[in-house]
């Protein structure tokens, strides 16, 4: 099952607070709704464990995650590979951060996610459905993260 979504998080922070926020691969691991661990490798990689519950399937979920900032490009993009229970998903999802203007940024995002497995027979709508919450909230939650943070500096 392929599945495709895009929207936009306005972050109420500079552009620079954002890149700064997007090479911390914790801190970008830690805005996944429900995660319970994460372990961090390097500057682009880390694991996470995350709760899953889409229908019926329940339980938790390891993913091999790589973040690729690339702020000539003004673009970042995060790599999410793994599963669990027998369900196996790769997600691929990037956003522009565009400068507002005004001291605010625009995360301008997409993302293309795959399953196979369990969690791809639980139903079209309903899986649509959250995987879309789910990465709309991953950007919500990075946009929390980064104006709080921003708050902090100010």
């Amino acid at each position: 099952m392929k599945l495709n979504y895009s929207g936009q998080e306005q972050v109420q922070a500079p552009p620079a607070v954002v890149w700064a926020f997007v090479q911390d691969p914790e801190r970008v691991a830690r805005c996944l709704p429900d995660v319970q661990e994460v372990v961090v490798h390097d500057q682009t990689h880390m694991d996470a464990t995350v709760q899953v519950g889409v229908g019926m399937v329940r339980g938790k979920f390891k993913f091999k995650i790589e973040v690729l900032p690339d702020e000539a490009q003004g673009r970042v993009n995060v790599k999410v590979q793994g599963g669990g229970l027998g369900s196996v998903v790769d997600l691929t999802a990037g956003a522009n951060i565009v400068d507002n203007g005004d001291g605010t940024t625009t995360l301008d995002w997409t993302g293309d996610a795959t399953m196979r497995g369990p969690v791809a027979t639980v139903g079209g709508r309903v899986l649509d459905a959250q995987a879309q919450k789910l990465i709309q909230k991953t950007f919500q939650n990075m946009s929390a993260q980064v104006g709080a943070s921003a708050g902090t500096l100010a």
